[in-house]
């Protein structure tokens, strides 16, 4: 079996959820509270993280919008948010490897930025934030001055209108960054390959213009030191992955994974211990957190499972792989207004396996 457990319930919380594991091999997870317009954090208790530390970081009048977690090389999560209100690009930096308190900071100003953040840690040992300015609809992204990321170099990497929407960021065999996003308006699912470690300049590339695609794309490096991309299909209603041709991703094999009704909305991708990646994603036209398991590198087939169809949930979906080598899903149930997570039983993320 796998466990489900409601981690916070206190409002209407778990928006904007995202997770990831911290040097002590504990989950720890950004998230909004809708009913205080704040950011929170989530400190997992146990591998399984069937409870969890919950601690208030920021407090503005409407915060913790798109929130994306990671560690830096500090050992300390480094969150990546909008302040709705204002319409900037803001980041906490964990104080403990709990997370009950942070040092809050802004890094682009401008009004209407850092929508869809995605916040990794580069080759230099600092963060890098993709994310879209929403006035303009470029993508944009920041390279962090110092760990703390007190300051950052800020650089527009595409400016074809409307673009920079859903952003996904990670670092590739090369040291250098790899963001896939959304063409909102030509419906196009696209990649910036950053030219540098700061990523001042990208090569950018259209991956999939077969209809209305790219949206909600999540981005993970496979074992074959090629990018596997999860997105949804806004024509058909489906769950696709792009697996990379090259580190540059100028080229990609296409594959519809997941086709059983409206699928394929919020997706996480992450690499499993088996070297396979593994996709969550939000059912919508049943209200389900599902998940699916690659069957090749490639992810031209995979195994699809239901985890929680327990009223309406799995709306904002973040997968990582846990210290027990086994998916760890943070997501919103939207019935409830709570913030749970799954914790799979086994590195497929099937409820029921028998090994041979």
């Amino acid at each position: 079996m796998f466990a489900r457990t409601s981690l916070d319930s206190a409002g209407d919380v778990g928006e904007y959820n995202s997770i990831t594991i911290g040097v002590d091999g504990l989950g720890l997870i950004s998230y909004r509270d809708a009913t205080n317009l704040d950011l929170k954090v989530a400190h997992c208790s146990n591998v399984a993280c069937t409870a969890a530390t919950v601690a208030t970081l920021d407090t503005g009048i409407n915060v913790g919008w798109y929130t994306s977690a990671t560690i830096g090389i500090d050992g300390l999560g480094l969150i990546s948010y909008s302040d709705y209100a204002t319409g900037i690009l803001k980041v906490a930096h964990c104080s403990d490897v709990l997370c009950t308190s942070a040092t809050l900071g802004t890094i682009d100003s401008a009004v209407y930025v850092g929508w869809y953040t995605s916040v990794t840690i580069g080759a230099d040992g600092l963060a890098l934030i993709s994310y879209a300015d929403v006035s303009f609809g470029n993508l944009k992204v920041a390279h962090c001055s110092d760990v703390l990321c007190t300051s950052a170099d800020v650089n527009t990497l595409d400016s074809s209108r409307t673009v920079g929407v859903h952003t996904s960021v990670a670092i590739g065999v090369d040291g250098l960054g790899l963001i896939s996003y959304a063409d909102f308006i030509n419906a196009y699912l696209k990649v910036a390959h950053c030219s540098n470690i700061a990523c001042t300049a990208a090569t950018l590339t259209i991956l999939d213009a077969s209809g209305r695609d790219g949206s909600w794309s999540s981005v993970a490096m496979g074992l074959d030191g090629l990018a596997v991309i999860s997105y949804y299909d806004f024509t058909y209603f489906d769950l696709k992955v792009a697996h990379c041709s090259n580190i540059a991703c100028t080229a990609a094999t296409l594959t519809t994974v997941d086709s059983t009704g409206d699928v394929g909305w919020f997706t996480s991708v992450t690499i499993g211990p088996d070297g396979l990646a593994v996709i969550s994603s939000y059912d919508n036209t049943n209200g389900d957190l599902r998940v699916a398991h690659c069957s090749n590198i490639a992810c031209t087939a995979a195994t699809l499972t239901t985890l929680d169809s327990t009223g309406d949930v799995g709306f904002g979906t973040s997968i990582t792989i846990g210290a027990d080598g086994r998916c760890l899903i943070s997501y919103y149930d939207r019935t409830n207004g709570d913030l749970k997570v799954a914790h799979c039983s086994n590195v497929f993320g099937i409820p029921w396996v028998r090994p041979r």
